[in-house]
C-alpha cells in the first residue's frame, strides 16, 4: 500500500513540475517568434565566422571575415535592442 502512494507522489509532483515550467515560459506571438528564430542563426553565423577567423592566414581574408564579424554584431545588436 505504501508503494502506491509513494508512486502516487511522484506522479503529482512530476505533473507540477510541468505545469510549472508552462507557466514560466513566456508567451511569445509570431513575430516574437520569428525575430527569436533569427536572432540565433546569426549568432550561430557568428560562431562559424569566428571559428574561420581563428585559423585563416590569408590577410585579405582575414579582412573580410573580421568585417562579416563586425556586421553580424550590428544586426545582433539591432536584434536585441527591437525585442
Amino acid at each position: 500500500m505504501a508503494r502506491g502512494w509513494e508512486s502516487k507522489s511522484v506522479e503529482d509532483q512530476q505533473a507540477q513540475a510541468v505545469q510549472d515550467l508552462d507557466k514560466k515560459r513566456e508567451r511569445l506571438n509570431p513575430e516574437q517568434i520569428a525575430k527569436k528564430k533569427q536572432l540565433e542563426g546569426i549568432i550561430l553565423s557568428r560562431a562559424n565566422v569566428a571559428r574561420q577567423l581563428d585559423s585563416a592566414r590569408n590577410p585579405r581574408h582575414r579582412q573580410m571575415l573580421t568585417d562579416a564579424l563586425a556586421e553580424l554584431d550590428r544586426r545582433i545588436a539591432a536584434l536585441q535592442i527591437a525585442a
